[in-house]
């Protein structure tokens, strides 16, 4: 097996306690709401939330996959930290065992820095194309803009 390690980094203009609250500890019901055209339901299937917790999240009518599942590996609430893996899924393709997420955001000025690093556990020797990689980092980016403007459009929400 091996590992292939991948780091992006965005700006927000959202404090990173208001943005942490919507892109992670409300995101499960956020996100279906402001996109459904890419997340139609996520659903608890163990756990209470924390870690070990496992979801499974649907993805909307147009999307090129039907679900993934994905397990709470951390949550630090007081630095902003959160991690998972997606564990299952046809989002996952036969030559990767899982891929792991660690997203960090600190504050720069008024807003926020989100880090996140993505670490792909193949199986076997395998390669992963760098535009697999990029899809997924350009889908993750536009849900998050997604959800930095829903947060601009309604400033009194999560704070």
């Amino acid at each position: 097996m091996g590992v292939l390690t991948y780091e992006t980094e965005y700006a927000s203009v959202i404090p990173p306690a208001r943005l942490y609250n919507a892109l992670v500890l409300d995101a499960d019901n956020l996100i279906p709401k402001i996109a459904p055209q890419a997340v139609k339901t996520v659903e608890i299937l163990e756990g209470d939330g924390g870690v070990g917790t496992i979801k499974k999240v649907s993805f909307g009518e147009g999307s090129e996959y039907s679900y993934v599942k994905h397990k709470v590996e951390g949550i630090d609430k007081d630095n902003f930290h959160y991690s998972y893996s997606l564990i299952e899924g046809d989002a996952i393709s036969d030559k990767i065992e899982k891929i792991s997420y660690e997203i960090k955001l600190v504050a720069s000025g008024s807003g926020s820095i989100i880090k996140n690093t993505s670490h792909y556990h193949t199986k076997g020797d395998v390669e992963i194309k760098e535009e697999h990689v990029k899809a997924g980092k350009d889908k993750a980016h536009g849900l998050f803009k997604l959800i930095e403007n829903y947060l601009v459009a309604n400033p009194d929400a999560y704070n």
